[in-house]
């Protein structure tokens, strides 16, 4: 399994997670609740500012995805930043059975942050 992150950059921040099944054969995620994936962004001093999952509710039955050879699930989430600054996203697969994560470090300015 493979992973990506793309952050894209506007009045809010978009997060697109791509996670990729880079084997020849197909790969089953077995997942111990509705939630398949988290995304938390952490400030400058590695403090929690945003989390996707917070406040969400999930199913509590385990779950199966499959994926073939070259398939990818995308999961697209927004932040909408209160403060300008330096950041980091971190997105995971929460697959009980091939887990993932990635990080990226992104800044913000103030023309690029949107107080509404």
């Amino acid at each position: 399994i493979a992973s990506t992150l793309d952050i894209r950059i506007g009045d809010d921040v978009k997060f697109t997670f791509h996670v990729t099944n880079t084997s020849a054969k197909r790969v089953e995620l077995r997942f111990a609740s509705g939630q398949t994936h988290d995304l938390t962004v952490l400030d400058a001093q590695g403090r929690e500012v945003w989390r996707w999952s917070r406040g969400r509710m999930f199913t509590q039955s385990m779950q199966n995805k499959v994926l073939g050879t070259s398939d990818t699930l995308t999961f697209t989430e927004t932040w909408r930043p209160e403060h300008p600054g330096q950041y980091t996203a971190v997105a995971s697969l929460l697959s009980q059975n091939h887990p993932t994560q990635q990080r990226v470090d992104f800044a913000l300015t103030g023309k690029t942050v949107s107080l509404r």
